[in-house]
């Protein structure tokens, strides 16, 4: 099922130069990274990789999110985390490349089965959540 956009409120734009063992920078200049495979696949690792940056836009969406959703319920979530974890890796049979992505969100001092509740509901909320569901595995996880 295609999600639509009703009114586009944002639009980011990125040019990358060089693929994976490049550049990678914003139109506004705020942008501006060296690209690099990561050694475990290759690379030298000196720059940032697609993964990370993927990584933080989704750590940092899930929990704009998640405090969205808990102001909803009452439920204070000051001094909660988001860390997205990304892996990279093949798939059909080596054909091309797949992701998959585990969410661990600390909500110190929040009792566990509403912290499951909340995460959910982020779940349903997040554009990066809405954006990959049915397309590859996010696993949410209470730390």
């Amino acid at each position: 099922m295609t999600i639509a956009v009703e009114k586009v409120l944002y639009t980011a734009h990125a040019t990358a130069h060089g693929g994976r063992d490049g550049k990678v920078a914003s139109d506004d200049g705020k942008l501006d990274v060296v690209v690099a495979p990561p050694a475990e696949m290759g690379g030298n690792g000196q720059g940032t990789n697609p993964e990370q940056l993927f990584a933080a836009g989704y750590a940092a969406c899930f929990q704009s999110a998640l405090q969205v959703v808990a102001r909803r319920e009452r439920v204070d979530v000051s001094g909660s985390t988001v860390t997205a974890e990304v892996g990279i890796g093949p798939v059909n049979g080596g054909a091309g490349y797949g992701l998959e992505v585990a969410l661990v969100v600390s909500l110190p001092g929040v009792d566990n089965a509403v912290a499951e509740d909340l995460v959910a509901k982020a779940h349903q909320v997040c554009p990066y959540s809405n954006a990959t569901r049915g397309n590859i595995k996010v696993d949410l996880k209470i730390a």
